[in-house]
Parts: C-alpha cells; structure tokens; sequence
C-alpha cells in the first residue's frame, strides 16, 4: 500500500492567501518573498470543543432581547474606556505591542484585580514561577485568578470545561497549536485556525476573550491581516521602554469609540493608572522658554492638553530641514507656507523642528494655532504666555476655523488653571459658567498683534 500524500500548499505570511504552487509575489498583498509551504492536512480526531449544540435559526430583529448583556466592569478604569465601557461579554480582544512594553503586565494585572469574575490566564511563555514572581512583584492576590501553562488548544478547551471561566487571557496566540493542523506553532495557518477555535467558544459560551498578540518588525500585529478582521477589539500598547509612560490606543471596537486612550506609567510594582494625563503632557517649566505653545486637544472622548516645542533656525546647509515628531510634517510644512504668503513671515530659508511632549501622536486639526504660535515664538525669540493655550484649526487663507466639541476643552483648560483660551470667533457654544478668559479672534494676524 502506497503511503497516503500528505496536502500542502503555499501560504502568504502576510496575508494569509493559499496558492498551490510557490510565487514570487503575492497577488492579494503585492508583498515579496512571504508564501511558505505548509502542511494543511486536516484531522478530525481529539478534538474538544466547549460548544452549545444549539441550532440557530432566522429571528426578526425587533424579536431579538439583548437588555439582559451587561458588560463586565472592571478595576482598571484605563483599560474600560479605551474598551467603550467595559468588556461585553462573549468579544474577542486582540493587544498588540513591542516586546517589553508591559502587555503580559497589563493583563496579569487585569486578571488578578477581579474579585467578582473568574478569569483563566492561559501563558505559552512562561512557567507558573515565572507568573507568581511577576504576581508578587505587582504585589496583587486574587482566588478568582487560575493559571495555566499549556500551548495545545485540545488540552486547553479540556481545562476550560473544568473551570468554567467568566474571562479567558491567553498570552500569547503565537504560541498556541491545534492538532487540526500539521504546521507549526506560529505559522499563519496556525495562528488562524486556534483564533478561529477561540472565537466559536466565546460566541457560543459568552465568555470573553483577550489574546495578546506579537508584533513584527513593521509595527503590525504578527500573523495574517485576518486576523485584525475576526476579533472584536483591537487594542495597540505604546510608548517607548527608556520612558516610563504607555498608552493603550484603541485601534478597531465594534462596541465604542475606535478613537480613545488610556495612559498608564510603569513603575516597578506593575502598572499605574494615569487618570489625568494633561498633566505629564506639560513639562513644569520655572519659567517660560520660547518656542512653547499649549493646545487643547481632543483623543476619543478625552480632553487633554499638550505641550507643543518648536526650534527655528538658520539653516547651515544651506537646504532647510523640516522635521516633526508626534504631529504630520505635511500640514506642518502647509502651516509654515501659510505663514509664509499670509502673515509675510521669511521661514523658507530656516530650519524647523516640530516635538509635542510625552510621545504620543496628535491628528487633530484644532492644535494648528497652538503650532502656529510656537513657531512664531522661537523664530522672533518671544516666550508666549505660560497661562494662555490655543483651540484653533488654522485655513488655507489665513483664517481660524472653528473645532469640535469646545466647551470639554475649554472645561479642561479651565480645571488645570489656565487663565486664558484662544479660540475662532466662529465656535458657537454657551459662555455662561466658565470662569477663564476665552478670545476669540477669525484671522492669525490679529492674534499675533496681540500675543507678540
């Protein structure tokens, strides 16, 4: 008898796309060199799955209850906002991060703060030393926390019969293997198919799942792009290790804002709630310095205020260098060239160089004043008033365009005691109760003449 073929076929790393033969490029992703072959063959025996064999049928949708689902409060108020709330029961939440940065901390942490829930944390990394010595050095305890050290996902589905968990960690889906497939752990058919496994178990057992996920060296979660497609949730942890900082970023959230953070510090007894970060946004200066502005900004549902520094300079070389750290060096270069045939101001032949503090990455349009000014600031050597911050998107034609949601941050502007707000003459909002100067002015040349 003839030894029966084993099937394989060439999978794209990257995309996760099958092709029976082996390519150059992959024709979904365009990407070079990712198809590696693999083993597909598929058995069906020892398999154990936590399942309702229930069948489901078509329901209207006027008939369907969902007034009974509440979500799972939990200690870490960071971690609730960034997930809308609170976590819903039965969803599937990725984190992603660079090595180091704090995950397996953040959910040990997570884990062993519950007092109501019981959580199964599920490690292919570590041994159980390896967890009670980070469990002691975090200084927590919990009798609702079980740990498990296993990869194969037959045994793992055995335990959680036993146990019947609320919420399921598993640190990390890399490291996780099924039998159903002959690839290696770590492999994209691998990784696929036990992140397939995960999901029809929380579906039908309601019981949510977070999975901490690699990264690679391009910054994206290790595995397929399906993969960001099946789960719920999408959460990107932050921040660089000589800092003590992180900020946990809501990528995709099928239930809340896909817009919101959650900042934390690293100390060494485990992870701090950060819960106003517009305080170490704003270095604390004993006295005012040129080339700073502060705007009022806005990340998800969370006002915060930053620190902007700007350094204008002669150019050396002769060709003017533009540079930009946390904010687009493309609308700041469109800034500078408004400022430019605007306000007559001579910055094409000067070197700029654009920082806001505390590592993070603004999109919002509304610190393009606050830019403005902190340009204009080093570049004329005059420090700008260290109680007066900015609120303002800065037009093409010189004009100061109104933003969004103004009363939460002149309210924050207000709290952390600033004197003064320079906002657009066009925001409509009500004035009655706020106890800070607010200005309003609709071009750029008027606030220069009264901030230089």
């Amino acid at each position: 008898m003839s030894a029966k073929k084993i099937q394989t076929a060439f999978i794209c790393q990257n995309c996760g796309s099958q092709s029976p033969k082996w390519l150059g490029k992959c024709p979904q992703c365009g990407q070079w060199n990712t198809f590696v072959e693999e083993i597909i063959k598929k058995t069906t025996s020892n398999t154990i799955k936590v399942v309702n064999n229930k069948i489901n049928k078509p329901q209207l949708i006027s008939d369907i209850d969902y007034s009974n689902e509440k979500r799972i409060v939990c200690t870490d108020n960071e971690l609730n906002r960034v997930l809308g709330g609170g976590i819903v029961p039965g969803s599937l939440v990725l984190l992603g991060g660079d090595p180091g940065i704090g995950k397996s901390t953040l959910m040990l942490q997570f884990a062993l703060s519950s007092s109501r829930k019981k959580i199964l944390y599920i490690s292919g990394e570590e041994s159980e030393k390896q967890i009670k010595m980070r469990a002691e050095r975090i200084n927590k305890e919990s009798d609702k926390c079980f740990v498990l050290t296993e990869t194969s996902t037959q045994n793992i589905f055995q335990q959680i019969k036993l146990i019947q968990p609320d919420i399921l960690v598993v640190d990390s889906i890399q490291t996780l293997h099924t039998e159903t497939i002959d690839s290696s752990a770590g492999s994209v058919s691998q990784i696929r198919e036990c992140t397939a496994e995960l999901i029809e178990y929380a579906k039908n057992s309601d019981t949510a799942v977070f999975l901490i996920g690699h990264i690679n060296k391009d910054g994206a979660i290790a595995g397929p792009k399906i993969l960001e497609h099946m789960v719920d949730t999408v959460l990107q942890f932050e921040g660089d290790r000589n800092h003590v900082y992180r900020i946990l970023r809501s990528i995709k959230n099928r239930f809340g804002s896909a817009s919101e953070i959650g900042v934390y510090e690293m100390t060494q007894k485990g992870l701090r709630q950060v819960n106003n970060p517009s305080e170490i946004l704003i270095s604390e200066r004993d006295e005012a310095s040129s080339g700073v502005g502060i705007a009022a900004t806005i990340e998800g549902a969370r006002p915060l205020l930053i620190e902007i520094q700007s350094l204008v300079s002669t150019a050396v070389y002769g060709t003017p260098q533009r540079s930009a750290t946390g904010f687009d060096t493309k609308r700041m270069n469109m800034l500078l060239a408004v400022l430019e045939k605007r306000c007559g101001f001579r910055l094409a032949a000067k070197d700029v160089f654009l920082n806001i503090t505390g590592g993070i990455k603004i999109d919002d349009t509304a610190i393009d004043l606050a830019v403005i000014c902190s340009i204009l600031s080093s570049d004329m050597n005059v420090a700008l008033n260290t109680h007066i911050c900015f609120a303002g998107e800065v037009g093409l034609s010189g004009e100061i365009r109104a933003v969004n949601r103004i009363d939460q941050r002149i309210s924050e502007a207000e709290k952390l005691g600033y004197k003064e707000i320079i906002i657009s003459k066009h925001n409509k909002f009500n004035n009655k109760g706020f106890n800070i100067k607010i200005s309003k002015y609709s071009k750029i040349e008027e606030v220069f003449k009264n901030m230089f």
